[in-house]
């Protein structure tokens, strides 16, 4: 698919690219020149929305608030310690 470049110099990204890359109002277009021709990668704006739950779906362990929480909570601080003292969280 061609496009016209505008008296402006710019280009349109065609419609179904920019559904396919996820691409929205308000991205940043990096270009690169590349030998002969140009790159453009989209890199979307900081967000403000919260990311809690966003892992839920993949969760199968639900754990209640309160006490049995703190005592998970701990627990996987302490595994996470010895992993690392162990050599086996650093990716080593």
């Amino acid at each position: 698919m061609a496009h016209r470049v505008g008296p402006k110099g710019q280009v349109v990204i065609a419609k179904e690219i920019r559904d396919r890359l996820g691409v929205r109002p308000g991205w940043l277009a990096i270009q690169r020149l590349v030998d002969d021709h140009v790159e453009v990668y989209f890199v979307p704006p900081e967000h403000r929305r919260s990311l809690k739950g966003v892992f839920a779906e993949h969760v199968e362990l639900r754990v209640p608030p309160g006490e049995e929480w703190h005592r998970a909570r701990e627990y996987a601080w302490q595994t996470a310690v010895q992993n690392k003292v162990q050599g086996q969280g650093d990716g080593s």
